[in-house]
């Protein structure tokens, strides 16, 4: 199955920003594109804004001045549905209501030929209950671009319960065409996207909650240490707490509120209040006039260790053995000991974060996982009351004799990375286990669609098969609430590895 001809008109219904961004998408790429919308002047409107752009990206060398010529060509705007009748592939970007979507596909079912696409450009309305009650359901299907569309590669392709293979592969050519990166999945609450990301939010959210760090040291441990772009609140201020929270409201809801993806108090908190971000000025953080910018919490310098006992390997931690040892402290290794920790000068352990609290151990200090602690600037250490001070001060010393800022948090199980990426990837195990996609479409998305370092995959195999499973585990002993519970797939990857490696 090929992608639609070029010479195949497309139209947008619905001219807001996704809208404007969708036909960019399709204008650029070569198709006839038609803008309705019904509110009179709006299409038009559109389409001007749509022409300004072309010559935005002119002036960029983007574009050529004959492209864009020929483009403005193809761009017209159509009065009502019935000028859509020749159209090869029909997407809507209007209000996420559901009724309202219903409506317009099934007048547009009246107006288009038998083999025109439908598409949704919904993010958090089911697909199958949009195109359920029209007569050729089949031809019905997601195509789910994120803003800004001309920007961003991703496009998720959704089919619904009755999507046929072929309207499906042909939207995936499609998209392809017009130089996206499309993935396919089934339709399920928050497709691949929405779904799995959903605990980046929620985990930090609930580290803030517990009083452990606030919003600007939870922020800088995501980016510096995690390796993501942004960290969860200042990206949350970024989309509009409101639009947010509205998404983790719809997933939570369609999974009959499952515990997994329970919202957070303290951004419904936010939203009441009226501080929804950067587009009123303060969210999380104060953006008016004057605002002086949140600063993360860093410790002061502190000496570090003559040497440090080395039990074990340390996990996915092993590099920093080999930053200890580059930074000239010397390194003491107990071959007889099965641990994966360190002893410190004053007796304190230094242990990797695992799902456990400080309060269960007499002095330690727990350290953070970084999706690559040669290259992380800072490292999280938490403590807990029976925390001797100078284990803490060596711990902090430590680190920073390898070049990192060190942010002290409270006692806090699974600390802030490691509970966010253990979370992730449990859900995109169960997500493939549950045919919503596959391992790679996955990891695809992930990267591309929220700019995640590494897809959930990736991340599983670099930690290792059983060490997210480990950390959820001993984190679902301290909260039997069900929010932590491995998944089945989680847990069946884990086992296979383990006996895979009794077999050897």
């Amino acid at each position: 199955m090929t992608a639609l001809d070029l010479s195949s008109p497309v139209a947008v219904v619905g001219t807001g920003t996704m809208g404007q961004g969708i036909a960019q998408v399709a204008l650029v790429a070569g198709h006839p594109v038609l803008l309705h919308d019904t509110v009179p002047g709006r299409a038009a409107a559109a389409a001007e804004a749509i022409g300004a752009r072309l010559d935005r990206l002119v002036a960029k060398d983007r574009l050529t001045a004959a492209d864009r010529d020929a483009a403005r060509a193809r761009l017209r705007p159509a009065e009502s549905l019935a000028d859509l009748g020749d159209c090869a592939l029909v997407v809507e970007a209007v209000l996420e209501q559901l009724d309202v979507k219903q409506k317009l596909f099934g007048e547009l079912e009246d107006v288009v030929g038998d083999d025109c696409l439908l598409a949704t450009n919904t993010s958090s309305l089911s697909v199958t209950a949009i195109g359920g009650a029209l007569r050729n359901p089949g031809r019905f299907l997601g195509l789910h671009f994120f803003n800004p569309a001309p920007l961003l590669p991703l496009v998720e392709v959704v089919s619904g319960f009755a999507t046929d293979v072929t309207s499906a592969t042909r939207a995936y050519e499609t998209a392809r065409a017009w130089g996206k990166t499309p993935v396919a999945c089934a339709d399920t609450p928050g497709f691949i996207v929405n779904r799995i990301a959903r605990p980046f939010y929620a985990e930090a959210f609930a580290v803030h909650e517990s009083q452990a760090a606030d919003p600007a040291t939870i922020d800088a441990v995501l980016r510096e240490s995690g390796g993501f772009r942004m960290g969860a609140f200042e990206l949350t201020d970024l989309i509009g707490q409101d639009v947010n929270e509205s998404v983790t409201h719809s997933v939570w809801r369609s999974f009959f509120q499952d515990v997994r993806f329970t919202p957070s108090l303290a951004q419904r908190r936010l939203v009441e209040s009226g501080r929804l971000g950067r587009k009123t000025g303060h969210g999380w953080y104060d953006y008016g006039d004057g605002a002086e910018p949140s600063e993360p919490h860093t410790a002061e310098r502190e000496q570090p260790p003559a040497y440090v006992v080395a039990e074990g390997d340390l996990g996915p931690a092993a590099d920093v053995l080999d930053l200890i040892r580059e930074a000239g402290i010397q390194v003491r290794e107990d071959e007889e000991d099965n641990g994966t920790r360190l002893v410190l000068p004053s007796g304190g352990q230094l242990v990797l974060a695992d799902g456990q609290t400080s309060v269960e151990f007499r002095d330690v200090v727990y350290f953070d996982l970084a999706l690559d602690y040669r290259e992380a600037t800072r490292i999280a250490l938490s403590t807990a009351q029976d925390t001797a001070p100078q284990t803490l001060s060596e711990a902090v010393g430590l680190f920073q004799a390898l070049g990192k800022e060190v942010s002290v948090i409270g006692d806090c199980p699974g600390m802030i990375v490691a509970r966010t990426v253990a979370r992730i990837v449990d859900l995109a195990h169960d997500a493939v286990a549950k045919g919503v996609a596959t391992e790679e479409d996955i990891d695809t998305a992930m990267r591309l669609g929220v700019n995640y370092p590494l897809g959930p995959f990736e991340w599983s195999r670099r930690l290792g098969a059983s060490w997210s499973y480990d950390v959820l585990d001993e984190l679902h002993e301290r909260d039997p609430s069900g929010r932590y519970a491995p998944s089945l797939a989680l847990y069946r990857h884990a086992y296979a590895d383990e006996k895979r490696e009794d077999t050897r």
